[in-house]
């Protein structure tokens, strides 16, 4: 943090754009003129494209509900469109809304000692979870197996008990084949899956859509379910309605039957419950089939699966970089499959969990962020890479997006098609560009204005993670450094010159610390159940741990599912229950979906379908043969992301260099020794770094350490590479941040040559 605070790349003064935007001709200003210009040019904007052609984009609110839910509260009264930060960062994982209709669910770190088998896929815990990674070692250490599926031995597979080694984005082959050998020994917990899935439910074989009560004879929709439920059919001798707010069903409910259904039409239908359509699709997911799409012995496979069935609390670690995939959804929603056969849900030590960003809400927020209720515009940043799409669900502004706000992030580096950003930014296609940061990021050298700001150190806030149920108080250690100031101070001052009227909504009259301990106390006051009963005073003497229904405030996903049979899915806040319950509508867990896209996309049930067949294939067919590498960009212990990319300190231990790490058959291939600079490149980029040749690393496989900023790369982002995919699954509903399109960073194809090779 030295380096941040006092650092060469402080920013000590606004500064103004006095030329060409990308060319770092900026020049020094004082608070008054940057904010006055600021101003003036959104309101120009706004006038002339409407309010909703300003985007801000928004970091993850839990590591700061008060300064982040300020941008919130100004972009809302403003009127300008919103940028989630969990589906722009990628780390939307879209199964969970697909199959638990939740945003995310994660076990605390805390329980993993109480799990007796942990698989991980593509999760890499001892490098990117160091806090927590202890808890994983004890976890084994107790006697708990830990299993890791990874085409790459990485730090955590040295600390597994076996490391299974499998192709790249295979992971949905090898979860479907666990899943296979579970029902074919019938290991699976019939009693869970009748009361908590959708597994009994009737499909029409005609056209795979599901049977509502109301279609059938003899049967009704129950009067008392709301509007955003269903009730559908289950049969065990004769049909019933069931309600989807009752998670009870007979025991003799038929799951392998093939039945002829009696509609009020006249017609007679053909059905299958789910069960037995799911298991009609696994029957390709043989062991050997298996093994020759994902390199996992079929002997191993069918040993794993034994021992997952057998052995609980069975916890899998699904990471992102497993899931920021074309088809990360379809990897899950086959991961998700084998820990609910199982019945390991909503259980001490069990689950499936993602850990990825700090996205969660953990508390009620509207009444600071969004101000009397006004409603807000929201558009995921795919969008405003790709442009609108025909099956898109959020509403794309019309005249696009002509100025971009944003903090707490680097976008013009660090977001897939930076180069995008950056082109749009010198042909004036983005008009203009406003930055709150303290550091002279890439981003702000493409800024008309920047707004110094502060460090954490250096301000009011209240924090907390997705997976540590913790409150806790960010007071400041030192007085702002400089000039900088607090993003809540700056957006009462850019509210008040764009309309008088908004500055009441930022308690003038007090400084800034002053107004973030009011904003934090009427959030405490308002933010329900997890926070009743915390105080100001409380949480200025340490962290508080958040209320749950879990015995002991522990966080245990679908505790009370489970335990109290209460319809899925639970509250994601700050979405409202009749938003995501409609991504489940049976109150159930889902694994059939129904949706015409699903059904399109031959995505009905979770399957396996390889990488770049939809994607960099679709794009351009050439890449099939042009590009034969995937490019994987992996976090590093050395940096948050972009933050740290300039740190004197951490730069050192990486020998002051970026590197790609290359198993030894391909560097031999391309002519690559230990410590040569390569060029690892595509049709959209290219970036330079230094090969490290590893044995641990897989085949066809450039591992590239994200986080470095462009002064580091000859000016190059690592992200030119990289395309903004747009699956159509992800657009079947659209609330921000829990069903949205998500970006799909590892889905990139490449080739690497060693610097001065001519190709």
């Amino acid at each position: 943090m030295m380096n941040l605070v006092y650092g060469p790349d402080r920013l000590k003064t606004p500064l103004i754009q006095k030329g060409k935007p990308g060319f770092d001709d900026l020049q020094k200003s004082t608070w008054d003129e940057a904010l006055d210009f600021t101003a003036k040019r959104l309101k120009e904007i706004a006038e002339k494209y409407g309010p909703e052609s300003i985007g801000v984009a928004f970091q993850v609110g839990g590591t700061g509900y008060v300064h982040k839910g300020a941008v919130s509260r100004l972009a809302t009264l403003a009127g300008w469109n919103i940028h989630h930060a969990y589906d722009q960062n990628g780390d939307l994982p879209m199964f969970w809304p697909m199959t638990f209709g939740v945003q995310t669910e994660e076990l605390e770190p805390r329980e993993w000692l109480n799990s007796r088998y942990v698989a991980i896929f593509g999760s890499n815990i001892m490098a990117t979870r160091l806090p927590d990674a202890h808890f994983l070692v004890e976890a084994r250490n107790h006697g708990a197996k830990i299993a890791v599926f990874d085409p790459n031995f990485s730090p955590t597979a040295a600390k597994a008990d076996e490391w299974i080694p499998i192709k790249g984005s295979s992971d949905a082959a090898v979860a479907l084949g666990i899943s296979k050998v579970i029902l074919d020994e019938k290991l699976y917990d019939e009693t869970f899956i009748k009361t908590f899935t959708d597994m009994p439910l009737l499909i029409r074989t005609d056209n795979g859509k599901r049977i509502k009560a109301e279609e059938v004879q003899g049967l009704s929709k129950p009067v008392d379910i709301p509007a955003y439920r269903q009730a559908y059919v289950a049969y065990n001798g004769q049909f019933i309605a069931v309600h989807p707010e009752k998670l009870d069903l007979p025991h003799d409910i038929s799951l392998d039957s093939e039945i002829e259904v009696p509609l009020k039409s006249g017609e007679k239908i053909k059905a299958k419950p789910a069960f037995l359509l799911l298991q009609e699709s696994l029957k390709k997911y043989t062991p050997e089939e298996v093994e020759k799409e994902s390199g996992m012995n079929k002997d191993t496979l069918v040993r794993i699966a034994r021992e997952m069935a057998a052995t609980k609390p069975l916890h899998i670690v699904y990471g992102a970089s497993n899931y920021q995939w074309y088809h990360g959804d379809l990897k899950g929603r086959a991961l998700a499959l084998i820990n609910v056969l199982t019945g390991n849900i909503g259980q001490s030590g069990s689950g499936i969990s993602t850990y990825a960003g700090q996205y969660r809400i953990r508390l009620k927020v509207a009444e600071w962020w969004v101000p009397e209720g006004r409603k807000q515009n929201w558009l995921p940043f795919l969008y405003m890479l790709n442009g609108p799409t025909k099956t898109m669900k959020a509403k794309y502004p019309k005249n696009g997006i002509k100025a971009l706000i944003f903090g707490w992030g680097n976008p013009f580096d660090q977001h897939n098609m930076s180069n995008i950003l950056r082109a749009r930014v010198e042909s004036g296609e983005i008009e203009f560009v406003v930055t709150m940061d303290f550091q002279m990021t890439t981003s702000c050298k493409y800024s008309h204005a920047v707004l110094p700001a502060v460090t954490w150190y250096e301000k009011t806030d209240l924090v907390a993670t997705p997976v540590h149920p913790y409150l806790q108080l960010q007071q400041p250690t030192i007085t702002p450094v400089y000039e900088g100031k607090p993003e809540l101070w700056i957006m009462k001052e850019l509210a008040k010159r764009l309309n008088p009227e908004f500055e009441k909504y930022f308690y003038p009259g007090l400084d800034a610390d002053q107004a973030a301990e009011e904003a934090i106390k009427l959030m405490l006051r308002t933010g329900g159940a997890a926070v009743e009963g915390i105080t100001l005073e409380q949480l200025k003497k340490g962290p508080v741990r958040l209320k749950s229904a879990v015995p002991g405030n522990r966080q245990i996903p679908f505790y009370e599912q489970i335990q109290y049979k209460q319809p899925f899915p639970p509250v994601s806040l700050p979405a409202k229950l009749e938003q995501t319950a409609q991504f489940v509508k049976s109150g159930r867990i889902e694994f059939y979906k129904d949706e015409d896209i699903f059904l399109q996309a031959g995505e009905a049930l979770p399957v396996h379908k390889p990488p770049f067949e939809e994607s960099e294939y679709a794009l351009n067919p050439k890449a099939r043969e042009k590009y034969t590498f995937t490019f994987i960009t992996r976090n590093a212990i050395y940096r948050v992301h972009s933050t740290h990319s300039n740190n004197i300190w951490m730069n050192e231990l990486q020998e002051g260099k970026p590197h790609v790490w290359l198993n030894p058959k391909d560097a031999s291939e391309k002519g690559i020794q230990d410590g040569d600079e390569v060029e690892i490149y595509n049709d959209r980029g290219k970036v330079t770094a230094f090969a490290v040749v590893d044995p641990g690393a897989g085949q066809k496989v450039a591992v590239f350490e994200e986080g470095w900023w462009s002064r580091y790369l000859k000016g190059a982002s690592y992200n030119s590479l990289t395309y903004p995919f747009i699956k159509p699954t992800h657009e079947v509903y659209f609330v921000p941040g829990m069903w949205a399109p998500n970006t799909a960073w590892n889905e990139c194809l490449c080739d690497v040559r060693k610097v001065g090779d001519v190709q």
